[in-house]
């Protein structure tokens, strides 16, 4: 990402840039955009209004439930569906293979033994794919994965739909055919990792 930092004004304005990009009709108070996309908070407010300098973003001001009762107003931002390089921004920052330069599987090796490692969806330009990525291991640390994903949602824009099994599981789920397992492996997909031993499916009689 260190070259398109440079070129789009840093690290911090691509994941802004990018949760628009991918939540096109969504609405963002100025603690969802630091939160989803994990920025630091005395940045986000330059990068906003540079975004809004450009057109790349619209303001809007809504009335909502106070937290103690009662109506207040808020600034939220939403994409400026008009903007005139909206198609070239998204190409470029939404590439697939821009998406995945950095190594996944690096990036998921402490989470645990991982034997097979399955990415789509948002990782191939699909957004036909019933997850973005599968994961089979054994004794996968489950708080160190969520913390990866939410650093990966963060870099995206965009919240993963994942699945993770263990390989006990995930061979009785091959084996019986299972439909969630079946449509990630029979429709476009990357399989980053695979342990030998988790490659034989078995055939239909």
């Amino acid at each position: 990402m260190d070259t398109l930092a440079k070129l789009l004004g840093g690290q911090a304005r691509i994941k802004i840039m990018r949760l628009f990009l991918l939540n096109p009709e969504q609405a963002f108070e100025i603690e969802d955009i630091i939160g989803r996309s994990r920025v630091q908070r005395a940045g986000t407010r330059k990068e906003i209004n540079a975004l809004l300098s450009v057109d790349f973003i619209k303001q809007k001001t809504i009335s909502k439930e106070g937290s103690r009762g009662g109506k207040k107003r808020v600034n939220v931002w939403i994409l400026n569906s008009n903007f005139q390089y909206l198609n070239p921004i998204k190409d470029l920052l939404i590439d697939p293979e821009v998406i995945m330069q950095d190594d996944l599987v690096d990036k998921l090796r402490p989470i645990g033994k991982v034997g097979l490692m399955v990415v789509a969806g948002v990782f191939i330009g699909r957004d036909d794919s019933r997850a973005d990525l599968m994961i089979v291991g054994d004794r996968i640390k489950r708080n160190v994965l969520n913390q990866v994903i939410k650093s990966l949602e963060s870099e995206i824009g965009k919240e993963l739909n994942y699945v993770v099994f263990d390989t006990e599981e995930y061979m009785y789920r091959l084996n019986m055919y299972d439909k969630l397992v079946c449509d990630i492996l029979d429709y476009p997909h990357i399989k980053l990792f695979e342990n030998p031993k988790l490659s034989t499916r078995p055939s239909k009689k």
